[in-house]
């Protein structure tokens, strides 16, 4: 029971594949946003900054244990090939460890790492420059994607398809070896080509690109954080550029770059999961409202990787539609919701890897149902 009263008990029975492939309700919900702040206890909405802080200092000396033992013993201690088994386990482990950090980082972009300012966009700056994410550009795109989720119109990433802008080549990858071959391609380079050149972004009448203090994502008042964020992630890459000249790029790549590699990817697997699933609708402007489209996002099972990743994929729900609640809240904060959202609430506990293949299989491209005049339109998989 949380603040708002006696409830039902949460439901404890995780959904069936079927269930969770079940369409979810998208006309305008019973509750609102006050019962559902209503529901959540008090002290979910509190920011601890030594409990932020101890967080990213965890991720931070659990990254370092990592890269102290791998460049100290690997090839000391691992006879030549059985060392690159061993390099690759560590960009693996120390990628899972680093997207932690970049989670934590995240919550900076909502001020959920504090109640002061200036202290989410020092730490936020730091950890998203080090991870070559150009820091107030992507906070400002951030918010703009919570403030429009699933609006075919606004929302500023992950924008769906029509049938009508299908293009030829996705009929030719449209099979099980084109599917692994997309996503290996998006998981590889996808949000570095989001970021440099707004691929899968919204749609501006020019060139879009988060590094262009210029680009209609911002606006004259925002100009100089994002000169500011370009400073940064050029000081990162000098940094870089000097640690070559002294270490060598194999180096350099297998101790950072195939990490960040791994980092990315997670990220974009993430973002892709928790927002694309058949069961989940989007909406045009006649129908769209803030809401239903927090509504439409999916809480995912990562396994022991929930933990790595504070959460950010099984407590997705909640983050949207109380993004300035802490991680280490939202666990308790969905449960308290579940009650009050019903069958609004999203979760797929398919595995992950299975849960990629069936929505790069079946979410091509959005219409509305045959005969339907709402602007309410959901995935189809027939090109």
């Amino acid at each position: 029971m949380g603040a708002g009263g006696r409830m039902s008990d949460p439901p404890t029975a995780k959904k069936t594949e079927t269930e969770a492939l079940r369409r979810a309700p998208h006309e305008k919900p019973p509750f609102t946003i006050g019962d559902l702040k209503k529901a959540i206890p008090a002290h979910c909405f509190e920011k601890s900054l030594i409990t932020s802080f101890r967080y990213l200092i965890q991720d931070l000396l659990m990254a370092y244990a990592l890269y102290f033992v791998a460049t100290n013993y690997i090839d000391q201690y691992l006879p030549h090939p059985i060392n690159y088994l061993g390099w690759a386990a560590y960009i693996a482990v120390q990628g899972c460890v680093l997207t932690g950090a970049w989670v934590v980082g995240h919550e900076c972009d909502h001020d959920a790492f504090s109640d002061y300012g200036w202290v989410n966009d020092l730490v936020g700056l730091i950890v998203h420059s080090s991870l070559m994410v150009p820091y107030f550009s992507w906070k400002i795109s951030h918010r703009r994607h919570h403030a429009n989720t699933q609006s075919l119109e606004n929302d500023e990433v992950y924008v769906p398809r029509f049938k009508s802008n299908i293009r030829n080549y996705y009929k030719i990858l449209n099979n099980p070896p084109g599917r692994v071959l997309v996503w290996v391609t998006t998981l590889l380079i996808g949000f570095p080509l989001y970021l440099m050149f707004n691929v899968s972004g919204h749609k501006y009448e020019r060139w879009t690109s988060h590094y262009d203090p210029h680009s209609p994502l911002y606006t004259e008042r925002e100009r100089k954080q994002i000169i500011v964020s370009d400073l940064a992630i050029l000081a990162v890459i000098y940094g870089l550029y000097n640690l070559v000249l002294a270490k060598g790029f194999v180096w350099v790549f297998c101790v950072y770059g195939g990490p960040l590699l791994v980092v990315n990817g997670w990220f974009t697997l993430i973002t892709i999961l928790n927002h694309t699933h058949p069961s989940v609708p989007y909406y045009d402007s006649t129908e769209w409202d803030w809401l239903r489209g927090a509504l439409c996002t999916v809480d995912r099972d990562y396994g022991i990787l929930n933990k790595v990743f504070h959460n950010v994929c099984n407590a997705h729900v909640c983050h949207h539609i109380f993004s300035m609640i802490p991680h280490y809240h939202g666990l308790e904060a969905t449960e308290a919701m579940k009650p009050v959202l019903g069958d609004y609430y999203q979760y797929d506990g398919t595995p992950i890897l299975k849960a990629m293949y069936r929505e790069m299989k079946e979410c091509i491209y959005v219409e509305k149902d045959e005969g339907e005049t709402k602007g309410v339109y959901w995935y189809r998989k027939d090109i």
